[in-house]
């Protein structure tokens, strides 16, 4: 693995009280595809808030390449090359796959301010527009470009939103549950997805059944009641005391 590309130094999230993320020290290396698990309510999505810049920490740093973007805003945190998916699919129904992936490359990029610029110059138009269609052909979705979404399956709307976040030209790629609300075809289908694009980009991938992330990570962090319980390799952070305690009853995973 390379060095370092995201990470955390004793990051925590109070809300009035409540601690959320409780002193996290976590990083992922470049080229990595990592996993973070935990129950549901254990501070996953959180955390994820903190990496991306739609919450800052109470307390601790958030580094990026070196640099502390503790106090950078999300808008900024794309730019220099963070993109992330959430737990909810968000696009909108009435616009084509196209249009979709155009209006998010206008809202996160440098020209959501100077919306002539976008408009009105047809060459940087098909710069954009070619760059969301490159990402629409690496994950094999090239000829749904025009159709509307609306009629698209959740498990395609899922696809949408991870091709959204590759046409931003990410470093690294964070996934919120990509898994969630998916029919088992639909899991696999992601998987397939994700396994795809491994190696072109940095990979964090929350979730929170352990069995859907096996195969697909290189590193596993555990996290439960907002604190990191376990970090490391995959096989030996299920087999880990703590962590079988944090899923006893929840989930069916055998140690080797």
């Amino acid at each position: 693995m390379g060095e370092s590309i995201l990470a955390t130094s004793g990051v925590t999230k109070r809300f009035d009280g409540l601690v959320a993320v409780d002193d996290i020290t976590y990083q992922v290396s470049e080229g990595e595809t990592a996993g973070i698990i935990g129950p549901n309510g254990a501070g996953k999505s959180t955390f994820f808030n903190l990496l991306t810049g739609y919450f800052r920490p109470s307390e601790g740093q958030v580094h990026f390449k070196g640099r502390d973007i503790t106090k950078r805003p999300s808008y900024e945190r794309v730019m220099m090359g963070i993109a992330r998916t959430f737990q909810l699919v968000s696009v909108f129904d009435s616009m084509s796959v196209m249009e979709n992936m155009m209006l998010a490359r206008v809202r996160q990029g440098q020209d959501y301010k100077s919306k002539t610029r976008f408009f009105f110059k047809n060459a940087h138009y098909r710069g954009l527009e070619k760059e969301c269609a490159d990402a629409l052909d690496t994950l094999g979705i090239a000829d749904k470009a025009d159709a509307l979404t609306g009629d698209m399956g959740y498990g395609e709307k899922r696809e949408l939103e991870i091709a959204i976040a590759l046409s931003l030209n990410p470093k690294i790629l964070l996934l919120d549950e990509p898994f969630a609300g998916l029919s088992l075809v639909d899991i696999a289908h992601i998987s397939e997805v994700i396994k795809k694009i491994k190696g072109q980009f940095t990979i964090v991938i929350i979730e929170h059944k352990i069995s859907k992330l096996m195969d697909l990570v290189e590193s596993l962090c555990v996290i439960n009641e907002g604190a990191l319980v376990c970090n490391g390799n995959p096989q030996e952070v299920i087999c880990d005391a703590k962590v079988k305690e944090c899923y006893w009853g929840k989930e069916d995973m055998v140690c080797y």
